[in-house]
């Protein structure tokens, strides 16, 4: 095949077939889908909110009426969670190349938001409460509580998964985050029901998981904020990736290098890669394979699209670019 002055090849892998091979490296636990345990935890979370409202009212709790608040709010989470996973599952389109993946975090963004606000409102209402005590039934609180933490924390064990995936790490928050506040309220149920007293613990007790939940869901916030930016991903040392594609024979330098998420288990990466010499369209797709070889294992970059280029080719690209940039 003959010399060329700048060679220009978009190697790329094909994404349907990267994301296949993703999604079927999807953990399941106690055998179960993702779409089943999101299922399973909406249903435990929907029945919560009835007794907790039912019982909450019985006791002139707020801490079990801002439970099940919560509990609601999850049941909507959850729901939102679900239509997301399912919907990540569809092939891409000619509309949608890439798919649906980023419905998972856009579906954990409104989710961390939405924790965020609850926690604002339930704080409203405990300083409320501080300055006009009422009094609690701690009897019921105690049980009521008890019972919610059970369900709560068996579904946070069902939704727990060592992969990390915004979506459900938004589901698996809501689920903790109820555990860790029916707990709260259960002990503050005990101390009223044995002392009688200390009805302020019930709002205090809302007031400070509340501020535990709220410093959890901006970090998730945050997380989903920088993929839908399409930043670099925070553990992508942008330095060592160059670093490592350099030191591969004939490759002179990389450029144009942009990593970014499309969703919490998939990366994407564009550059353009220069070569010595006037490659052919055979050397050009060895290097692109050489350069893949790496990004898999030490990045963890499921799809990589590379335009290989020689010198010269390089020098044009760098000039083209400067040219369409406004003044």
């Amino acid at each position: 095949m003959e010399q060329l002055e700048s060679t220009r090849w978009f190697v790329g892998r094909d994404f349907e077939s990267v994301v296949t091979r993703v999604s079927a490296r999807t953990p399941a636990t106690f055998s179960m889908t993702r779409s089943q345990r999101l299922g399973f935890a909406l249903v435990l979370n929907l029945v919560l909110v009835v007794g907790q409202i039912v019982f909450g009212l019985a006791a002139n709790s707020l801490g079990l009426l801002a439970d099940a608040g919560h509990n609601l709010t999850d049941a909507a989470a959850v729901l939102i969670a679900l239509i997301a996973v399912r919907l990540s599952r569809r092939p891409p389109t000619p509309t949608r190349s890439y798919g649906y993946h980023r419905a998972t975090i856009l579906a954990a963004f409104v989710n961390a938001a939405a924790i965020l606000i609850v926690a604002g409102i339930i704080t409203f209402e405990a300083i409320t409460r501080l300055s006009q005590p009422e009094s609690v039934n701690g009897g019921i609180v105690l049980v009521v509580a008890l019972g919610a933490a059970l369900l709560n924390a068996g579904a946070a064990l069902i939704l727990y998964e060592r992969r990390v995936d915004l979506n459900m790490r938004a589901a698996l928050l809501h689920m903790s985050a109820d555990a860790a506040a029916s707990l709260g309220v259960a002990a503050v149920g005990l101390v009223i029901l044995l002392t009688g007293g200390f009805e302020w613990l019930d709002p205090v007790v809302s007031i400070a998981i509340s501020v535990l939940i709220a410093i959890e869901a901006w970090r998730l916030l945050r997380a989903t904020i920088d993929i839908l930016l399409e930043s670099t991903p925070r553990d992508v040392d942008l330095s060592a990736l160059r670093a490592a594609v350099t030191e591969l024979d004939d490759v002179v330098d990389i450029h144009d290098l942009h990593v970014w998420s499309l969703s919490s288990g998939i990366r994407a990466l564009s550059a353009h890669v220069v070569v010595s010499g006037q490659p052919t369209l055979e050397q050009a797709e060895t290097v692109a394979t050489r350069v893949k070889d790496i990004l898999g294992p030490q990045f963890a970059i499921a799809h990589a699209t590379l335009e290989v280029e020689s010198i010269a080719g390089a020098a044009a690209c760098v000039s083209d670019i400067e040219r369409h940039v406004p003044d």
